[in-house]
């Protein structure tokens, strides 16, 4: 049997894995984005589902000050004695820090925070009760990993921080994960920036101090210089099944054409781990991964699909929903009219940093079709609700309600850099379906009133919302958003009925 690549799809970066009896539990970065860490759950590597979050409150997850690829970095995910641990970097707060829990799908704990500088932290629970801590700096000694013990109940460092590897020479040495096997220590990394010329690592030990020996294969993970779909791996972690079977999940990205832009975001993928005869661990086919490859030798156990429509009816928002930084108190509600989402916004704007009525989740396939029902009557022309497809605050596509000249309208906006174009379609009163057809090389904007015809609005192309042309870590999101101009008391309630995302060409 075969498997498609990539396992997690949309923007779920920098992947860390553990395994406890037979599931497996994954996290991913989050950036800007609340909750933050997604929690995933697999019985075969293949098919994951969302369970929770492990940052669910303001206290574990500031983010009000956040900007665009802001917020948390990569993170670890372990199992030891009972507990999972997740570590991780707040980069627009606390900075190195860990939570626990008893149950993947939380609750979590209250961030204990660990005095070392550096991102990408990870942890590795030795045989002798030791516990190391491993970040990525620049730190006195140079650039590469650097290594301290903790005390695991309180995060006090019980040693003092020192370079354990600088890597083999590539840029930006990060991502460490520590493994003890068969008696040695392996250290592997990623290289060369999270971008196409990214690879990774591996270097090993008789001691967790080192000295490090690079493995004579390296890099053991690298799509560059490839006429291949899938570029930039690298970021990868390694987990080994019941059987002994080793496997690695990591980062990689796919743009749809040339020349290279991704508007996904980076997405976690999955291949086998060999062992060389003189003990050396290989990702994929010599290193190099493709879109189908053969499948674990573990039972296949795919999920329930997630259903197209979320009509709004359950008593929490599902898993699957993200806010852009902290939600402002009283900017959303399933409760103001039963069966819709209500957002009421307040005067921060899509171009903004601060509380912003906006949620959203990560778009996932290059084709599909995106729609939501909205019922707004916006009083003035700084009252707008509606759909947006947003990288970060310059780069964007709008799809909303307002009022142009004292009547209500339906607009597309299109903000790219310092560029802005609007075009305005007058609107009658009552509900408005918003619907987006997302294409692999362009999004094609749609509304249609009630008992109406559907209107086609304009495009926009995917690549304007590409890392390479927008920045940043993130990928698209496609979110409901509101926003008044004003007091959020004082807004006119948006309200959504139902929400649809429905893959196409999956």
């Amino acid at each position: 049997m075969e498997y498609a690549n990539p396992v997690i799809p949309g923007f779920h970066p920098d992947p860390s894995i553990c395994r406890v009896g037979d599931d497996y539990y994954l996290v991913t970065s989050t950036f800007e984005y609340f909750p933050g860490v997604p929690v995933f759950h697999s019985r075969d590597l293949v098919n994951w589902r969302r369970i929770g979050h492990c940052l669910t409150t303001e206290t574990q997850l500031p983010l009000h000050t956040a900007g665009s690829s802001g917020g948390i970095y990569a993170p670890t995910l372990r199992h030891h004695g009972g507990w999972f641990y997740m570590t991780t970097t707040n980069v627009s707060g606390i900075g190195n820090f860990y939570v626990r829990s008893q149950r993947a799908e939380g609750p979590w704990s209250e961030p204990i925070a660990v005095d070392q500088g550096g991102i990408d932290p990870s942890l590795l629970f030795d045989d002798d009760g030791t516990v190391y801590f491993q970040t990525a700096q620049n730190g006195p000694q140079g650039e590469g990993i650097y290594q301290c013990e903790i005390d695991i109940d309180t995060g006090e460092k019980l040693a003092e921080t020192r370079l354990i590897w600088p890597g083999t020479g590539g840029a930006s040495p990060e991502a460490p994960h520590l493994y003890k096997v068969n008696g040695s220590y392996y250290l592997m990394i990623a290289e060369g920036g999270t971008e196409y010329g990214h690879m990774e690592t591996v270097a090993r030990s008789h001691t967790p101090y080192g000295p490090f020996e690079a493995c004579p294969h390296n890099p053991i993970l690298t799509q560059r210089s490839l006429p291949s779909s899938i570029q930039g791996a690298g970021h990868a972690d390694l987990v080994q099944t019941p059987a002994g079977d080793w496997w690695a999940v990591f980062l990689g990205i796919r743009p749809p054409v040339y020349p290279k832009r991704h508007h996904l975001g980076r997405e976690t993928f999955l291949a086998p781990v060999t062992w060389t005869e003189d003990g050396w661990p290989i990702i994929g086919e010599n290193g190099r991964v493709c879109e189908r490859m053969d499948a674990p030798a573990l039972a296949p156990h795919p999920w329930p699909s997630l259903p197209v429509r979320d009509d709004f009816i359950a008593a929490e928002l599902d898993p699957e929903w993200i806010f852009l930084r902290n939600p402002a108190p009283g900017s959303w509600s399933l409760e103001e009219r039963p069966g819709h989402l209500a957002l009421r916004g307040g005067e921060v704007t899509l171009d903004e940093i601060g509380p912003l009525a906006f949620v959203g989740r990560r778009l996932s396939h290059f084709d599909c079709r995106l729609a939501a029902q909205l019922d707004f009557e916006p009083a003035s022309e700084s009252e707008e609700a509606g759909m947006t497809l947003f990288m970060n605050g310059k780069y964007h596509y709008d799809l909303a309600v307002t009022q142009r000249e004292g009547r209500k309208a339906v607009i597309l906006r299109r903000t790219v850099g310092s560029l802005r174009t609007e075009q305005v379609f007058d609107c009658g009163f009552g509900p408005v379906e918003l619907r987006v057809h997302a294409e692999s090389q362009r999004f094609v904007f749609f509304f249609r009133e009630a008992n109406g015809s559907e209107i086609e609005v304009g495009w926009g192309e995917t690549h304007f919302l590409s890392t390479e042309i927008a920045g940043g870590f993130t990928g698209v999101i496609a979110a409901m958003y509101a926003v008044s101009g004003g007091e959020t008391a004082q807004a006119t309630s948006a309200f959504f009925d139902w929400f649809d995302y429905e893959p196409l060409n999956a």
